[in-house]
């Protein structure tokens, strides 16, 4: 989140790959990483759903 504003305004073209295309207006505006005004194209990508699951160790008996 820190670097995007800035990478996209370094090129002259910037590609926004997407997991999926809502209508404009159903997002919280805090969600979004990248303001609009700096990407050119949008493309929808096909990802697949990874679930990261929390592994802890089991606690030590002191």
């Amino acid at each position: 989140r820190n670097f995007n504003p800035p990478a996209a305004m370094c090129g002259r073209i910037c590609v926004a790959e997407v997991e999926e295309i809502v209508p404009r207006g159903s997002l919280d505006p805090d969600q979004i990483h990248l303001p609009g005004i700096y990407v050119h194209r949008i493309v929808q990508g096909h990802h697949e759903k990874r679930i990261e699951q929390r592994t802890t160790r089991k606690q030590e008996v002191a």
